[in-house]
């Protein structure tokens, strides 16, 4: 709800992608949507966060936040980490700018998440930033196991790797709230964030049980590895996604 900015102080899925391929990510942009389902200005940027995945060069990731769930309705697939990370954004950006929906892009601006032609406008302008999706990120499926591999790279800014289990649709009947009456489909729904290491520009290699991502609701898988601590998250260097079997 644009109108309602909180001051809080403080990729994509192919449809016909096969899970068992590898995955070379040379996305050009990693797009986050800050969504609430008790949010009446937020299903317009949810159904455009559905067509924004459907192009295999953006990686799309909705991060549903719990700041919403005092006007009636309790959010089924908000994440406390959610917020934590929306508000991170807007202390490292220096705005303290804090609504939903709001898109973050590349890790680095923000705009109106169901503004369509502002965040091809953003993805165009942050990738001109140096390093930004520079790092050629390589994400398999095989043998019930995920195949990260993210290679050594020179002059490259100090980061994490982070794995995301994703629903890839998600049907919710809102029976409260703002949207009470309505059946709301959410894209590339985030589960759960699991650290697989430190960047500091040397290759890096791992290798996670499939079950662990299905466990948290996951059939796909999204990877990034991003500039600074979660505290501080920064741009995005590198990122991949793919459906899991």
């Amino acid at each position: 709800m644009k109108g309602r900015r909180v001051a809080l102080s403080f990729a994509v899925i192919a449809s016909a992608m096969v899970a068992a391929a590898t995955v070379s990510a040379e996305p050009r942009g990693v797009i986050e949507l800050f969504t609430s389902q008790g949010c009446s200005s937020c299903p317009a940027a949810d159904k455009l966060a559905g067509e924004l995945a459907r192009d295999p060069s953006l990686v799309v990731m909705s991060l549903a936040i719990d700041y919403w769930d005092y006007l009636g309705w309790k959010d089924t697939l908000a994440l406390p980490g959610h917020t934590n990370r929306q508000r991170a954004y807007s202390k490292v950006r220096g705005d303290r700018e804090v609504y939903t929906p709001q898109v973050v892009v590349n890790g680095i601006t923000h705009v109106l998440g169901s503004d369509k032609q502002a965040i091809e406008n953003a993805v165009a302008q942050t990738r001109k930033q140096a390093g930004t999706l520079s790092v050629p990120v390589a994400l398999s499926v095989a043998d019930d196991q995920i195949s990260v591999s993210v290679p050594a790279a020179a002059n490259t800014s100090k980061g994490e790797i982070w794995l995301c289990p994703i629903t890839r649709n998600v049907a919710v009947e809102i029976g409260r709230g703002e949207n009470s009456g309505h059946t709301l489909t959410y894209t590339n729904v985030v589960r759960r964030w699991v650290k697989l290491g430190e960047w500091n520009g040397t290759a890096r290699n791992y290798k996670i049980p499939i079950s662990d991502m299905t466990a948290a609701g996951g059939d796909a898988v999204a990877v990034v590895v991003q500039a600074g601590p979660k505290e501080a998250p920064s741009a995005m260097l590198g990122a991949a996604i793919t459906a899991l079997p």
